[in-house]
């Protein structure tokens, strides 16, 4: 059952990934300059990632090769989510994987990867530009980061006491 949480979890990430890009570029029809505001913090932007994080690796050659390692990821984060007994960390890989999936279906697709996401307050803001899949993967990060540290706890507390 933890299992199928997890691929669950992924699949749902994947789904709300694809569906929201296939809104932005076929069903709003935003294309590169037009901004959309939904939200006062919130802008709608198309920006094509032909990178990795920050824009960086993009290129002609590099598309493959960075949806190649993309998938090892995937798969080795599949391992991984096979072998945990944890529901947390179950559920944190399930998230990276469905959003990496996003991004690698992305590159076989476009050759880049579709951003649309751009959060802000006033002149405040976030420096990227980003997705629905990104996002799940950095709250995947986050939660084994915090699964990691509150494991950790209370064998840091015993050495300190000792």
């Amino acid at each position: 059952m933890r299992r199928l949480t997890g691929l669950l979890t992924a699949a749902l990430v994947l789904l709300a990934d694809q569906a929201s890009k296939f809104a932005v570029l076929h069903l709003w029809h935003l294309q590169d300059g037009r901004v959309l505001s939904p939200a006062p913090v919130l802008d709608l932007v198309l920006v094509w990632n032909h990178g990795i994080t920050f824009g960086l690796l993009a290129g002609l050659g590099a598309k493959i090769l960075l949806a190649l390692l993309a998938s090892a990821v995937v798969i080795a984060l599949l391992v991984w989510m096979a072998r945990t007994r944890d529901w947390l960390i179950t559920v944190a890989l399930g998230a990276i994987i469905g959003g990496a999936a996003g991004n690698v279906l992305d590159r076989l697709r476009f050759g880049a990867v579709v951003d649309f996401i751009h959060v802000h307050l006033g002149a405040l803001a976030y420096p990227w530009v980003f997705n629905i899949g990104d996002a799940a993967i950095v709250c995947g990060v986050i939660a084994l980061m915090i699964e990691n540290l509150r494991r950790r706890a209370p064998v840091a507390a015993d050495h300190a006491e000792g």
